[in-house]
């Protein structure tokens, strides 16, 4: 059966539209089939076609009434993509879909999102398409989600189609999560990679692909980070071992900037459906860390349509200054990190550590790169978590480089390492010290709140130390970074590594 309304009320502008949760949205007419229960293993299918205008909400929904003794459902769309003038944003439309429990913002109706990654998806009890989550299919009103990301002038003309397959619940696999805990070295520093995407979003990688990547780029622990969706979570069990720990998480990616959660419980889904003006981030931050997982603004300063971070960071448990390979938005997040870093040291409140991390996708993209490098009790889950939100950490472009940062002084001889405090009176010299590896053509930079105010070239082996006297009255903190060569001299050249602070003072 098909029953094709673009006529009938589905284009947005034909009809009035019920608004609906926090963020912009709208509930378009409801798809039914037929109340008479077929035969096993029949098929009923059911093709919407409508057009959303300019303007449009953040979010459509398609309510589809889900009758009694239905097996699976199946989802695939179209849309056009017409051509528009050079500076004008084209039509991009993604999608997923919420169950009869309702679209409720933060409600238990979430079932999976694949964004713009795939043009079609099934949902059963025993299986799903990677992004989403398998279980029953169960009778009432089940709501595609549509998301309009950008719009062309002509409108976003789309297609819907709808399957569903009668038959017998197949039965449901209990989800098995990977261990909190792996073999580690006992208190060391340890590198991990906590923005990484699979097949379940919209990488081209599996877990098992990612697995190996990340032990030959010497990291030993991830997080899996997909894009609006926890349906990996129950995929990674196989792929952890003594030698990596796998962090479970989400990349939120809302409308106004993109925040990784890092190491919650198994099966934490974090709603994304809201922008800075609905107030409602606060609330899923606190939801983030209720689950007992860190809550991390990515790329804050990237130039992708709503990837800029919008929400402020009162919340961030860490930022992750540096994304992938080293760019200018990269140098942008690094100098906003820093100028929040004065300000702590200044008022004595709270400061962020930084982080880095690849956000591979697929080959080329290497995982790995950058990586953050953890001071942590051991290789657990709650110990890197503690490492990362105490700052004890640095980030580095590969496994070859590796940092030893250290601030001395004081009367009584005292010692402070990354993201701790030397307390020392203000006339007190103090020695800053960094050991380095693995950095050949570098040069080292010692960055205060007045700025660089030290830098050493290394030697060609890319290892050397190097050392600077300061006081804290004159340096309220201190961090280092390893620079490759400019290539557009007096600009920096690209970092190769960069450390939290040392501060000093009482």
């Amino acid at each position: 059966m098909c029953n094709e309304e673009e006529h009938a009320g589905h284009a947005m502008a034909r009809r009035g539209l019920l608004l609906t949760g926090a963020a912009a949205a709208a509930t378009l007419g409801t798809v039914s089939f037929a109340s008479a229960a077929p035969h096993d293993g029949d098929k009923e299918t059911e093709v919407v076609r409508g057009t959303l205008p300019p303007g449009s909400p953040d979010y459509v929904y398609l309510p589809v009434e889900v009758p009694r003794g239905v097996r699976e459902i199946h989802v695939s769309y179209v849309y056009e993509k017409p051509a528009v003038p050079a500076g004008t944003a084209g039509n991009a439309l993604d999608i997923g879909i919420f169950d009869e429990r309702g679209t409720g913002l933060g409600g238990e109706g979430f079932r999976g999102w694949s964004g713009g990654a795939r043009k079609e998806f099934f949902i059963r009890a025993d299986e799903a398409t990677p992004g989403y989550i398998p279980g029953p299919v169960r009778a009432g009103t089940w709501n595609i989600a549509l998301g309009p990301y950008t719009v062309a002038p002509q409108g976003l003309a789309y297609e819907v189609t709808v399957t569903l397959t009668y038959g017998p619940t197949p039965e449901r696999q209990r989800p098995v999560y990977p261990p909190e805990r792996a073999k580690g070295r006992g208190r060391a520093w340890y590198r991990g990679d906590c923005h990484i995407h699979s097949w379940y979003s919209d990488g081209r990688r599996t877990p098992a692909e990612i697995a190996a990547l990340a032990r030959a780029a010497g990291l030993d622990f991830i997080n899996s980070s997909e894009h609006n969706t926890h349906a990996a979570h129950a995929h990674w069990a196989k792929e952890a071992g003594d030698d990596l720990l796998v962090l479970l998480g989400e990349e939120v990616t809302t409308r106004n900037g993109h925040v990784v959660a890092i190491g919650t419980d198994p099966g934490t889904f974090v709603d994304w459906r809201y922008r800075a003006r609905d107030n409602r981030f606060g609330h899923y931050a606190r939801e983030i860390r209720r689950a007992g997982g860190l809550v991390v603004p990515a790329h804050p300063h990237a130039t992708c349509i709503g990837c800029n971070w919008k929400f402020g960071f009162g919340e961030a448990d860490a930022v992750e200054v540096w994304n992938g390979p080293y760019t200018p938005d990269d140098e942008v997040s690094l100098a906003d990190w820093d100028s929040a870093l004065g300000l702590a040291a200044r008022t004595g409140k709270r400061w962020i550590p930084a982080m880095g991390s690849s956000d591979a996708h697929r080959d080329p993209d290497p995982i790995g790169t950058p990586q953050t490098v953890v001071l942590a009790d051991d290789l657990t889950r709650e110990a890197i978590l503690d490492g990362i939100r105490a700052g004890r950490s640095y980030v580095a472009e590969s496994k070859d480089v590796s940092l030893s940062f250290s601030a001395t002084g004081g009367r009584r001889g005292g010692h402070a390492g990354i993201g701790e405090r030397l307390r020392v009176d203000a006339d007190d010299p103090v020695t800053l010290r960094l050991e380095v590896t693995g950095a050949p053509g570098c040069t080292v930079r010692f960055v205060t709140d007045q700025g660089v105010l030290h830098s050493a070239a290394l030697p060609g082996s890319g290892s050397g130390t190097v050392e600077w006297r300061t006081t804290a009255q004159y340096s309220g903190h201190v961090r280092a970074e390893v620079r490759h060569a400019p290539v557009m001299p007096p600009l920096p050249g690209a970092l190769a590594a960069l450390t939290n602070p040392v501060f000093l003072g009482r």
